[in-house]
């Protein structure tokens, strides 16, 4: 039995709550918003089972585990592991996205959405009513509905030429869509997998620094005074949520 709160007997202690949740880290509330913390199904899991890390920011909390597979692999053709460095795959690139619908940018929080909506200049950006995680939600149904068109097989199943091939029909709107384009889902994927790449870790993607490693990218160093008039020196690159924890 769980113990009431004295001051509100109705009510577990929101701050036992919090703690026992595993929504709080450090003292910060960790995603978007706290309803999308929790799985879209009581039968879902928010972690996928197969990624076993210890990081907090490698658990979904948008996606379900279907989505997040699909996003996974096309992610990972888009920024496929090479003899230079990692792939999305290993830098957790669908995490990020993951983390990014489940917050202001999936559900448009600071862009103007009213009625009335008109065809806008390719200058003006994305003009339509449908919000981010929506598209996404269209878009990865349509790439399993396309997937299965052509190869008879789910997106996730399909050898890595027919996933480019797959990949290559949406970025020439050769994919039969009504409610999206598919070419605009495909230029919003891919800028979102770039930025999942090299964005900060503390935001779900760029797993171990590893994108900044490949470009000997410094992170976010507090302060260069101690190099600053010397030599060009090489320095470990260090994230945000190394900052945090001093």
């Amino acid at each position: 039995m769980v113990e009431k709160n004295k001051e509100n007997p109705d009510s577990v202690s929101r701050r036992s709550f919090l703690r026992n949740a595993g929504l709080t880290v450090g003292g910060l509330v960790v995603g978007g918003s706290i309803g999308s913390l929790f799985p879209r199904d009581k039968n879902e899991t928010t972690k996928v089972t197969e990624t076993k890390s210890e990081d907090l920011n490698q658990a979904l909390m948008y996606f379900t585990k279907e989505q997040f597979l699909v996003i996974e692999a096309a992610t990972e053709r888009i920024f496929p592991e090479d003899d230079q460095g990692p792939g999305a795959k290993s830098l957790g690139v669908a995490y990020f996205i993951d983390h990014q619908l489940a917050g202001y940018w999936g559900f448009n929080g600071r862009e103007y959405m009213q009625a009335p909506f008109y065809p806008g200049e390719k200058v003006q950006g994305y003009q339509g009513r449908l919000k981010r995680r929506e598209i996404f939600d269209i878009a990865i149904r349509e790439i399993q509905n396309h997937s299965n068109t052509v190869y008879k097989k789910n997106f996730t199943e399909l050898k890595d030429e027919e996933q480019d091939a797959i990949l290559k029909d949406f970025e020439e709107d050769k994919v039969n869509v009504t409610t999206i384009s598919p070419s605009g889902f495909f230029q919003m994927l891919r800028s979102a997998t770039l930025e999942g790449a090299y964005s900060d870790p503390l935001y779900g993607g760029n797993l171990n620094m590893d994108g900044w490693k490949m470009k000997n990218y410094p992170g976010s160093q507090m302060a260069y005074t101690d190099i600053i008039d010397k030599d060009f020196k090489k320095i470990a690159p260090q994230s945000l949520k190394s900052h945090m924890n001093h």
